[in-house]
């Protein structure tokens, strides 16, 4: 009973769709990146990574815990027997749901980056509005595709020369 009651809890962040696909393939106007550098400011409090395209670009993150850098840099080097509590509720609810996640998209939502969650299985889901830190750590856990929108990309490139 008190699964049914948490499951309510989040329920309003579920967003069924059954008439999307979601697909592999990557849109014109989105990028894949992979996680290239990840670690901690100097006191291990503030979490910095840098995602990296296949031709080089770099597009560095901060401002989130260096709890959840530890976890991504122990995910990227296969540390995966001990994950948190959150992490954990996600997995177990995508088990009892027969839902994987496929992929994981990080946007711009004005002055902080948020990501949108992709599953598929017996329905398509996405969950939506995330922290942006929180989603690479899943992606990072279960293998699946950092998706960027390429102009969120590119403007962080030019104001970074």
């Amino acid at each position: 009973m008190k699964f049914k009651s948490q499951f309510n809890k989040i329920k309003k962040y579920l967003r069924s769709d059954c008439n999307f696909e979601i697909k592999q393939e990557i849109n014109s106007d989105e990028i894949q990146v992979k996680i290239d550098q990840i670690g901690t400011d100097s006191f291990g409090l503030q979490g910095i990574l840098i995602l990296k395209t296949n031709d080089g670009k770099e597009f560095p993150i901060s401002a989130f815990s260096g709890e959840v850098a530890r976890y991504i840099a122990g995910f990227r080097d296969g540390q995966k027997d001990a994950i948190p509590t959150i992490y954990n509720l996600v997995e177990q609810l995508s088990e009892e749901s027969e839902l994987f996640l496929v992929k994981v998209k990080i946007f711009d939502n004005g002055n902080a980056l948020r990501a949108n969650l992709y599953f598929s299985g017996r329905k398509n889901i996405v969950l939506r509005n995330f922290r942006a830190s929180d989603a690479i750590a899943l992606a990072t856990y279960y293998g699946v595709p950092i998706i960027m929108n390429k102009n969120l990309f590119e403007q962080q490139v030019k104001e970074l020369s």
